[in-house]
């Protein structure tokens, strides 16, 4: 007699899994975003838009700020 797939096995297991847990918690892409969500993405990429990322010739990187007088990670 075969043996079978390691993937069916792992399929088989979290189908019992899902059957006692439940399936797992999604939320619908297109609903629409709250004000407090607004903000907090306006804040972010505020804080991204502050630092540019500089390479180097090894391959590695680093972040600057973009203002050039803002000493705070040199």
């Amino acid at each position: 007699m075969a043996k079978t797939p390691f993937v069916n096995r792992l399929m088989n297991f979290t189908g019992r899994l899902r059957y006692i847990f439940g399936p797992a918690s999604s939320s619908p892409l297109d609903q629409e975003m709250t004000a407090e969500n607004k903000t907090l993405l306006a804040q972010q990429e505020a804080a991204v838009d502050a630092f540019v990322t500089v390479k180097r010739a090894d391959g590695s990187t680093y972040l600057v700020p973009r203002d050039p007088n803002d000493q705070s990670l040199r």
